[in-house]
Formats: C-alpha cells, structure tokens, sequence
C-alpha cells in the first residue's frame, strides 16, 4: 500500500500547545498554504483593530479554504462552525502539550510580544494574558473532552501528539513504510 502525504490537515490544541509553530513548519516543508482559525474568525486591521466576522461572513470564508486543494488550518476551536474542516481533512494532528509547558508558553510569548521579539495579531495586554491561563483550563477541562467524545468517529485520521517531534516521527515511519526502509 502507497503512502500518500496528506494535502489537507487540521491541527488542534490549546493556547501554548505549538498549533501555530507546527503549521509554520509543515507549510514550508510541504509547501502547503496554512491559516490560523482566529484569523478566520477576525478581519485583521492596522493598529489591533480588528472585527469580528459575521456567522455567514466566518462559514463562507472557511468554506472556501476548506474547498481549495492543499490547506493546513490550525486552532483551538472545536465548536460546530469547523465542522467541516474536521471531515474534510484527510489528517487531524490534536497537539496534547502538557499543561506546564503550555502555561510556560504562555508566559515567554507575553514578554516576546510586550519586548516586540515576536509578532502578534492581538495588543499583548494584561487583559490577554491573563485571559490566556483561562483559555488554557478551559481547553483542558472542557475543549479536549469534548473534542475526542464529538469526533470519536475520525479516530482513524487523529494523531495525538504530546511535542512536535513526534509528527516529525509519524512522517518519517509512513515515508520509511512506503518505500521499503526500516526505521
């Protein structure tokens, strides 16, 4: 049996959970196109003034990634409006970083952000941060449980991976596989 890259993925986890790093990685090493979710749900302006997309406006937008040839969509959100990107991909990495690490990250992107290190779509306020460690349990407690007991049934495309190392690892078996070569 061949195995083929797939052209279109969605990666999920929680704030800090790598989401953003690992889909950078993949788009170059693949050359596929990926897009944030919070930059589907948010018309990005100058000077963090952004606007929240209609229902319509958001569906129709994902709509059209989800129809394009090769995407990589990644983000925290589960709820039904993603639905489809979720069925649709022929791979679903769900990035289980461990709650200390995720907290740790959390941290170093604030002071990156603040010291303009790193890039942000959002103003780096306390306001977020703070926000962010609430985020990060609620993922935990409520968006994972939930996300694993709605799409029990694509348990055959779910790769859950607790660091980036491990999606490296899961490429590198399938590619060892397909052309005959032990790991």
């Amino acid at each position: 049996m061949e195995y083929c890259i797939p052209k279109k993925i969605h990666i999920i986890g929680s704030v800090g959970s790598g989401k953003t790093t690992l889909a950078r990685q993949m788009s170059k090493k693949l050359n596929i196109p990926y897009y944030e979710l919070d930059n589907v749900v948010w018309k990005r302006q100058k000077g963090y003034k952004d606007i929240r997309r209609s229902e319509q406006e958001r569906a129709c937008y994902l709509d059209t990634l989800i129809r394009s040839d090769t995407w990589i969509i990644e983000g925290v959100h589960n709820e039904e409006w993603v639905d489809n990107s979720f069925q649709n991909a022929e791979l679903i990495i769900f990035l289980d970083t461990s709650y200390s690490v995720r907290t740790y990250r959390i941290i170093k992107r604030y002071f990156l952000q603040k010291l303009k290190l790193e890039k942000s779509n959002y103003k780096p306020t306390l306001k977020i941060f703070f926000k962010m460690f609430k985020w990060n349990k609620y993922f935990e407690k409520v968006g994972k449980p939930t996300f694993f007991k709605k799409f029990k049934d694509y348990n055959d495309k779910i790769l859950v991976v607790n660091d980036l190392n491990e999606v490296k690892d899961y490429f590198n078996e399938h590619r060892s596989k397909n052309i005959g070569i032990a790991k």
